[in-house]
């Protein structure tokens, strides 16, 4: 393949060989040393904390494992076949020529992406015929910010494999430019990240079992009187809450179920990635009598986020969910709230189907009315969603709070304080929270 450098920079010089070896020694010293202290601290891996542990050192050996790997190929040149069972060591590279419209592929994108090497590759108008439907926006998008405004590509995607089978890619790259200056290719290493990605839920599922399982046997006196929290929704282990955060906000949701006599509803929050960094923020409820708490809500995202991805903005997406479920069997839903946020100007626009209103807290006071559907938020404020299940006496518990709120440190430690003086409380219907408190450019 040509070079991947910009016109106007040199040549990286290569790094030295003593340099990567002594590299590759403190990588096989530490993971000897993890590997020890796994085996000296291994458990029967029956109780959910052992299980988490065992699958989080699992995790840390393969990183380890695989950065050996790549600092020996880095020492030695292109290895001739990833390791079996390696979580990053498949490594590919392309580049793709604006002037003649011509594509160069490694040997191993076409084995990423399951293509026979034989064939010829995809021009950069035809790479997103592989590319999950539902992530094609996201990679238009990232492609376009190269090539237009210049920006670095560092963005996942999922592919479909000729065999059916579907892949997490990571994809970064840069635009290269001619002698003028104009970008005259884009080059880009992908590496298959599907296993990382598996590992890593491995260990978000085991914490989350051991975090929120029922009192052991014989210490229901003390569970009555501690501090009840926010749960995993009963669809939690279908789609998953983006628990780090995203551009320019902290984010912490939970599920508040309601008495154990009452019937269960379908209740959802999400937090959906956008191009140019925004995040679509909803909550909301299906109707009790008709929802299947599980399916019914993972249904409610996965349509959301399809219809978020496509540029339909929060103004227009209770009517456009409401056409698009239609032809489900899935109730009308009810009460929900979408918010888009953009981080670079942080503007937030909303708008809501028979939800309650968005609560801000600034300086110490909450904020439930006077709303604009389009607002300029302030780093430090805070935002909180909620379904109609908190509605009137937790929305004004939640108003009384806000000295505390404002007061948090961390979206988590507001999702916490909601918990403990409103999960509490007995209610008719489940409930679900999400906080968003913004951060610091």
């Amino acid at each position: 393949m040509s070079s991947h450098l910009s016109a106007d920079r040199p040549a990286a010089q290569p790094p030295g060989r003593g340099s990567v070896e002594a590299l590759i020694s403190q990588a096989r010293r530490l993971k000897g040393d993890v590997d020890a202290v796994r085996r000296d601290s291994q458990g029967d891996g029956t109780d959910p904390r052992g299980r988490w542990q065992r699958a989080l050192y699992d995790l840390a050996l393969h990183q380890l494992s695989d950065l050996d790997e790549h600092l020996a190929q880095l020492r030695d040149g292109p290895a001739p076949a990833p390791r079996p069972g390696s979580l990053l060591s498949r490594v590919g590279s392309a580049e793709w020529n604006l002037l003649t419209d011509e594509a160069e592929w490694s040997g191993e994108l076409f084995q990423i992406l399951g293509r026979d090497p034989a064939a010829l590759p995809l021009s950069l108008d035809e790479f997103p015929s592989l590319v999950l439907t539902e992530d094609r926006p996201k990679l238009t998008a990232m492609v376009t910010g190269c090539l237009v405004d210049g920006r670095p590509i560092d963005g996942e995607f999922r592919v479909v494999r000729p065999d059916g089978t579907v892949r997490t890619v990571h994809m970064m790259g840069e635009p290269v430019l001619d002698a003028d200056g104009s970008t005259a290719s884009m080059w880009a290493v992908l590496r298959d990240v599907s296993a990382l990605r598996r590992s890593q839920r491995a260990v978000s599922e085991t914490r989350d079992s051991f975090r929120h399982r029922p009192p052991a046997a014989g210490t229901g006196q003390r569970a009555a009187v501690e501090p009840r929290e926010a749960v995993p929704p009963p669809w939690h282990g279908l789609l998953r809450f983006p628990d780090q955060g995203r551009p320019g906000l902290d984010l912490a949701a939970g599920y508040l179920p309601a008495a154990a006599d009452a019937p269960r509803c379908g209740v959802w929050y999400d937090a959906c990635p956008l191009a140019d960094d925004e995040t679509l923020l909803s909550v909301g409820e299906l109707p009790c009598a008709d929802a299947d708490p599980t399916q019914g809500p993972a249904m409610v995202i996965g349509a959301l986020r399809g219809l978020a991805t496509a540029g339909v903005r929060p103004a227009g997406l209770p009517d456009r969910l409401a056409r698009s479920l239609r032809s489900t069997a899935l109730p009308p839903v009810r009460g929900a709230v979408y918010c888009g946020y953009r981080p670079d100007s942080r503007t937030l626009t909303w708008a809501h189907a028979d939800g309650p209103a968005p609560l801000l807290f600034r300086d110490g006071t909450g904020c439930a009315s006077a709303w604009r559907a389009e607002t300029t938020l302030e780093a430090g404020d805070l935002l909180l969603l909620h379904t109609g299940g908190l509605v009137p006496a937790g929305r004004r518990r939640l108003l009384a709070l806000a000295p505390r709120l404002t007061g948090a440190c961390s979206a988590q430690e507001v999702l916490r304080i909601v918990s403990e003086e409103i999960g509490q409380s007995p209610r008719r219907e489940d409930a679900c929270v999400l906080v968003a408190l913004v951060t610091p450019k």
